[in-house]
């Protein structure tokens, strides 16, 4: 398993903005409202995930990985790779979702009084999305052993 690749996330939210709003066009008069605690929510996640990556990064720095009291195990590093890689998907369909809303209601903010009122709240949610990809790759990045570390840069050298 490799880390994630940024442009692949980028072309998942592509394809979900591209849907997202071929189908927010066709269904936003049936969407509730969008109010700024929408997407706040995500921005919880992506706390607890980036508050776990500095945890990792800390503990992978003193050489605190192994079987023992006061270590983190092993396992519990790969299951992080696991949330971090999941979060990263997650919160990139999320965002592209968020962004093809943000680019429904902006040219019609003049016009509808209930995208003016939505706008808010979809960029709200749009950046907290954005917010949960940045700190899932974080704790994917803090996951790496010193080791992969200086393999990456004797590769990148040589």
């Amino acid at each position: 398993m490799g880390p994630t690749r940024t442009r692949d996330l980028a072309a998942a939210a592509t394809v979900t903005a591209i849907a997202g709003y071929l189908l927010v066009h066709v269904a936003y008069r049936w969407f509730p409202p969008i109010d700024v605690w929408t997407g706040v929510s995500l921005l919880g996640v992506a706390a607890a995930v980036g508050g776990w990556a500095f945890y990792v990064r800390a503990r992978i720095r003193d050489g605190q990985i192994g079987v023992g009291q006061g270590r983190l195990h092993p396992l519990a590093v790969a299951r992080s790779v696991v949330i971090a890689k999941a979060s990263a998907w997650m919160g990139s369909v999320v965002f592209g979702w968020w962004l093809a809303v943000v680019v429904y209601l902006l040219p019609r903010r003049a016009t509808l009084r209930v995208a003016a009122e939505d706008t808010p709240g979809a960029v709200v949610a749009g950046l907290c999305a954005l917010a949960l990809v940045v700190a899932a790759m974080w704790l994917q990045h803090c996951c790496r052993s010193p080791e992969d570390q200086s393999e990456n840069a004797d590769a990148a050298t040589g």
